[in-house]
């Protein structure tokens, strides 16, 4: 594993799937958002069900002290991680929403940066990400850090400052896992589009950033297109829910957002880590066994690794661990896609 790239990971990362609405919650860690805690038997259960990739989002600011992580919050996701890695699976740890102080994405909150990267923000970025770095780093290449999730939106639309603010955010979270040895020296590290949009990110204003050793760094992309569908459960005054998908618009649509992304992809020489996609569980049930299973495969078909974001409507929490019919459905077509290109390839 020492020696593997981004793109020799991509097909070992297979389909993955969030721990979504559990570590990351800022109100009562873990169960404040109706989870149980996270089990050994449910983290066995994802490698049974033949997922390759854990993502586990975390908040690590709503709890630290003085600057500095609860210790025994480190130690809890050092648990969990290292159960996903045990089982062969790799494991990608984040700094995710907390509060969104990133980007300082709350005006009535942080009214004086608004949509900046701010000085104190900056400081408390670094040093997390030296903390949690230094922490892991003698954790094998299973483990992955991601450095925020879509906390990057310093001006809509984005213009030139801008994007040269997230990737100030990026090379900084870059630099900074580097220099703190280990194995973080070739840790794949995974660095945030811009809002992880497809449209905002695959242009030439995004700026990839340097690092020290080659074809070690992935680009997170968030997709729930069209939002009415995805995202949706009552109308608002900007726009209607939909409760089904899968006309050929909706097919062109997907297709085209992803050809457009996957030829950034290949001219930027950085493989696209798809952190999250996903559709309300209220949705019409052939039409959200569709749009998962057709979006999970056409990113997995472009060499990306699609991640579902799941909050256990998808994946019960419970034993048996039980999974969708949605979802059963969609791995049960991904492993049949993968027999199938094994096949030809061997022909």
């Amino acid at each position: 594993m020492s020696g593997l790239t981004a793109w020799d990971a991509v097909p070992l990362m297979g389909m993955g799937v969030n721990i979504g609405n559990t570590l990351e919650n800022t109100t009562t860690w873990e169960t404040g958002w109706g989870n149980p805690p996270i089990t050994k038997e449910f983290i066995d259960s994802l490698a049974a069900h033949g997922f390759k990739t854990v993502r586990v989002p975390v908040a690590w600011d709503t709890y630290a002290r003085d600057g500095k992580i609860d210790p025994d919050k480190m130690k809890r996701v050092a648990q969990v991680a290292d159960w996903i890695t045990s089982d062969g699976m790799f494991c990608v740890i984040n700094i995710h929403w907390d509060g969104g102080w990133i980007d300082s994405d709350n005006k009535k909150k942080f009214a004086k940066t608004y949509r900046t990267f701010s000085p104190e923000a900056e400081q408390k970025f670094q040093s997390y990400w030296t903390q949690i770095a230094t922490y892991f780093r003698d954790r094998d290449q299973h483990l992955i850090f991601e450095g925020l999730n879509e906390e990057s939106n310093f001006g809509d639309p984005p213009g030139n400052k801008a994007y040269a603010t997230l990737g100030h955010v990026n090379q900084l979270f870059v630099d900074t896992v580097r220099a703190t040895g280990g194995n973080n020296a070739t840790r794949l590290l995974i660095i945030a589009g811009y809002t992880t949009d497809i449209a905002k990110t695959a242009t030439d204003k995004f700026i990839i950033p340097h690092d020290t050793v080659p074809h070690d760094l992935l680009l997170s992309i968030h997709y729930y297109t069209p939002w009415p569908f995805a995202g949706m459960d009552r109308d608002e005054r900007w726009g209607k829910m939909r409760m089904t998908w899968g006309t050929k618009e909706d097919l062109a649509e997907l297709r085209s957002n992803f050809d457009k992304l996957e030829a950034y992809s290949k001219a930027k020489d950085i493989p696209v880590f798809v952190g999250e996609f996903g559709v309300t569980s209220s949705k019409d049930p052939r039409s959200r066994a569709k749009w998962m299973l057709d979006v999970a495969l056409t990113a997995h078909s472009r060499d990306m690794v699609p991640v579902l974001w799941d909050i256990g409507q998808d994946v019960s929490r419970k034993p048996p661990f039980a999974l969708s019919p949605a979802l059963s459905f969609v791995l049960q077509q991904l492993q049949a896609f993968d027999k199938d290109d094994a096949s030809a390839d061997r022909q």
